[in-house]
């Protein structure tokens, strides 16, 4: 009676099946390494932002990068804002997920470095060609601070790097990047650009502009959002253990059809002769 299971269609379905288990399971462990990357994540962030601040340079160097579990260490750093050298970065949003721009603005230190400073989102004008209206930072010598952050990159925020977008206006927060763009444009200071940027946090702008960036909450694509990757492991391990179950099921239910079948070709009567 399982002879049935050697045709095409049944071993088709067969084949599928023993496809779908082993490639069940390998999702439901990625999933579950994405859940232990993210809590990770979650800890080096909550410890980075509880942290007391640090002098920037301290953890990032000029052509450096910003280690794994430095990012959102909270910083210092003193000397002038560079304003005339003022970039904004497109398509981000705020708070209220309105889009517009975020503000980068390099800060010389006064040993003569530079550090890539995000000081927050403005609204985009109506014409997308156009510069925005940007309120000056505090000018002379200040003492700023804010989160460390890596560079961006295309891989890892899944933003494309555009071409030949309007002049000051960029894609990435990138510290290479935007260091050779400076000494395109002969800015002296740009030879010795540290890695990464800071979001920052302090001065406070006068006015509420640019809008400061808001820290990582419980809400927030990064802090809390773990939890979600595990029950979407245990869901994907759940349809790898239905698989053979609903085969099975499958299997008798066919198996009942064709019993049935066959009964009801046993009981018919037999033709009489003439």
């Amino acid at each position: 009676m399982y002879r049935f299971l050697l045709t095409r269609q049944w071993v088709i379905v067969t084949l599928v099946a023993l496809l779908l288990i082993p490639t069940m399971i390998r999702l439901g462990f990625w999933q579950l390494h994405r859940h232990d990357h993210r809590q990770a994540l979650n800890q080096v962030i909550n410890a980075s932002l509880a942290a007391k601040p640090v002098p920037a340079e301290s953890l990032t160097s000029v052509g450096g990068s910003v280690a794994h579990d430095d990012i959102y260490r909270r910083v210092t750093a003193k000397g002038h804002f560079d304003t005339a050298h003022e970039l904004v970065v497109r398509r981000r949003t705020n708070a209220d997920d309105q889009v517009g721009y975020h503000v980068l603005t390099p800060f010389v230190l006064n040993d003569g470095k530079t550090l890539l400073v995000n000081r927050g989102w403005v609204p985009a004008p109506a014409s997308q060609t156009a510069f925005p209206k940007i309120p000056a930072p505090a000018s002379g010598d200040i003492t700023v601070t804010g989160r460390l952050m890596q560079d961006e990159t295309t891989a890892a925020s899944g933003i494309k790097n555009l071409k030949g977008l309007p002049d000051r206006q960029i894609m990435l927060i990138n510290s290479t990047q935007v260091g050779a763009r400076l000494r395109d444009s002969g800015d002296a200071s740009a030879k010795s650009v540290l890695g990464g940027y800071i979001e920052m946090t302090a001065p406070a702008p006068k006015g509420g502009s640019p809008e400061l960036i808001p820290p990582p909450t419980e809400d927030s694509s990064w802090i809390g959002i773990g939890d979600i990757n595990l029950p979407y492991a245990i869901q994907w391990w759940v349809f790898a253990a239905g698989v053979p179950i609903g085969w099975m099921v499958l299997v008798r239910r066919e198996l009942r059809e064709r019993r049935a079948a066959a009964e009801e070709r046993s009981e018919e009567p037999a033709p009489t002769a003439v």
